[in-house]
């Protein structure tokens, strides 16, 4: 029997444009078989978060013009479930609508945020953290996430120091943004830092509690709507007043300012998908150490390369290296891999000129 006081948050909002030209704002990556495995990433994300959580108590978080999407992925979702935000603000603001629905329904209810993106090789591992983490949060008024250890001194993640101690739990004493190589390597080496997933998990109770303290604006604004949640004049509330809420980031609205943050160190197997290079290092490769997503294809002296089309697409590659190649249906993109922090500007630039 599942927990019904376990609830889900599946942040399914934003446009992934790294992803480019695969990941569209018409449709993002998140609605995507990323990995071709047969499923999208945000089918994944909640056949993983309903081996813990009964799948009627797992929320989407979505931007107004992704609510067709999420129907066609999830069809066993119900509208009550599809939060819809009529303007980008942020994640604080689209967490603090999930809480008060949440509370709404269930007072002892505990929850987890996490992103619909994002890649996780050991399930069965994250369902026992998830479970670990929500045994803390409901007996005692804490708010949680999810540190991932490093393997690297990747300058890619924002890093969690902690406090050492024997607990299993562990305080955290700070957040750091994205930091350069030296420092990310000094971090990995001191063996008290952990990447920043963006997985979180507290009781409905002391997340609204630190929102009331931290964010007294916001959350004034959004509790005059405590007689609509989950009834039919919630949207209309949402419509006239989400978008006067402030465009901040939980980790700066309340990660950050809470004192009473804490961090399950984890290590199942993590990626954040967040470029077509951290796609690459999750791929199984070929002899050549090319990385191919639904493509046919025959590399001549070619190695590195990270090739992605549409299905049984035939590609002949000679004598390339290191290069990112991805075809859609109208674009084809040719970039070196290591020029690839910059495909967000490129297809900018392509939607200007082309």
């Amino acid at each position: 029997m599942m927990n019904k006081n376990y609830y889900a948050v599946i942040m399914a909002g934003g446009v992934g444009s790294r992803f480019w030209p695969v990941s569209t704002k018409e449709n993002p990556k998140q609605f995507h078989d990323m990995l071709g495995l047969g499923q999208s990433l945000i089918q994944n994300t909640f056949e993983r978060l309903r081996q813990i959580i009964p799948e009627q108590n797992i929320l989407i978080e979505t931007n107004e013009r992704y609510k067709k999407l999420v129907n066609e992925h999830l069809p066993l979702v119900a509208d009550n479930q599809i939060l819809l935000e009529p303007a980008m603000r942020n994640t604080a603001p689209c967490i603090l609508y999930s809480a008060l629905k949440i509370q709404n329904l269930n007072k002892n209810a505990v929850m987890v945020v996490a992103p619909s993106d994002h890649y996780i090789e050991n399930e069965k591992e994250f369902v026992n953290n998830v479970q670990t983490a929500f045994l803390a949060c409901e007996k005692e008024d804490i708010l949680m996430t999810l540190g991932i250890k490093p393997s690297n001194p990747n300058t890619g993640y924002g890093y969690i120091n902690f406090d050492k101690t024997n607990t299993e739990i562990k305080k955290v004493k700070q957040f750091t943004e994205k930091p350069d190589l030296e420092i990310a390597k000094k971090f990995v080496s001191q063996g008290d830092y952990l990447w920043n997933a963006g997985i979180f998990i507290w009781s409905v109770k002391s997340v609204l509690k630190s929102f009331s303290k931290n964010l007294p604006t916001m959350y004034q604004l959004m509790e005059e709507g405590k007689d609509k949640w989950n009834t039919n004049n919630e949207s209309n509330f949402i419509f006239e007043n989400y978008p006067k809420s402030e465009n901040i980031s939980i980790d700066y609205g309340i990660m950050e300012a809470a004192k009473n943050v804490f961090v399950l160190p984890v290590d199942f197997g993590w990626n954040d998908l967040g470029t077509w290079g951290s796609l690459y290092d999750k791929l199984l490769k070929d002899h050549q150490n090319n990385a191919i997503v639904n493509a046919k294809t025959l590399m001549l002296k070619s190695n590195g390369n990270m090739i992605r089309t549409q299905k049984d697409k035939k590609v002949i590659v000679q004598g390339l290296n290191n290069y990112i190649i991805v075809e859609t249906e109208d674009t084809l993109l040719i970039c070196p891999k290591s020029d690839e922090q910059n495909i967000k500007q490129i297809s900018k630039d392509a939607e200007e000129r082309l």
